[in-house]
């Protein structure tokens, strides 16, 4: 059994920061965003997949800096702001399982989240969807991330807070676990969780052992 966590919106609580820093800048740029915009849209998209899409709808072209002026603002805001998702690290503990991290984050992004929340010391493996060709909802990085620790896809389960993640997840042959207990989730993201294809939705990580202890167990 192979556990694969999410970063962002399931091990820590930064969509609402990313969003709203997201939308400004793109606004900055003359590519007008609202956070619920981004957060509606792109949630879980790696940020290469995002800028192509921007571009495709909008028929623009992103400035080549935005990467970076979207990275240096993030990582001062997280800095200060950042918080892990609540209980997040109790749950992790409680479970004896080989665990990882695939985010659609850049690798210095899951990094500097990990490590301000304090919850580098849980994971000593981390993928990024940098790694592959295609990022969520295409199932290259949980593949990829099971590939690397020697699972089974089968054998994965799979902590997703985003449709995509989810998507990506069912299309790896993974069992999913939707997430909804970050700041971003308002009243209809189980819906979207399970429309995504989520069977079981939980919004306490508290609730995650037992979760994960169904899954497992053999039915009768």
């Amino acid at each position: 059994m192979l556990l694969i966590f999410d970063c962002d919106g399931v091990l820590v609580d930064s969509e609402v920061l990313s969003c709203r820093i997201d939308a400004e800048i793109l606004t900055e740029m003359g590519v007008p965003y609202t956070a619920e915009d981004i957060a509606r849209q792109f949630v879980g998209v790696s940020l290469k997949d995002q800028i192509a899409r921007i571009e495709a709808e909008r028929g623009c072209t992103i400035p080549a800096d935005f990467s970076k002026r979207l990275n240096h603002a993030l990582f001062e805001r997280f800095e200060t702001e950042l918080q892990p998702v609540p209980g997040v690290r109790e749950a992790i503990l409680s479970l004896p399982y080989p665990r990882c991290v695939a985010s659609s984050s850049t690798p210095e992004r899951i990094a500097l989240s990990l490590r301000v929340t304090g919850l580098s010391d849980l994971f000593e493996h981390v993928f990024s969807a940098t790694e592959v060709a295609c990022g969520k909802p295409a199932p290259d990085l949980f593949l990829h991330a099971a590939a690397q620790m020697g699972a089974n896809p089968r054998d994965c389960v799979v902590i997703e807070d985003s449709s995509a993640g989810v998507q990506a997840a069912i299309a790896a042959g993974m069992r999913v676990i939707g997430f909804i207990g970050g700041g971003h989730c308002g009243p209809e993201h189980r819906e979207k969780l399970r429309a995504a294809g989520a069977p079981v939705v939980i919004e306490r990580m508290s609730e995650l052992p037992e979760i994960i202890q169904q899954l497992i167990s053999p039915h009768p």
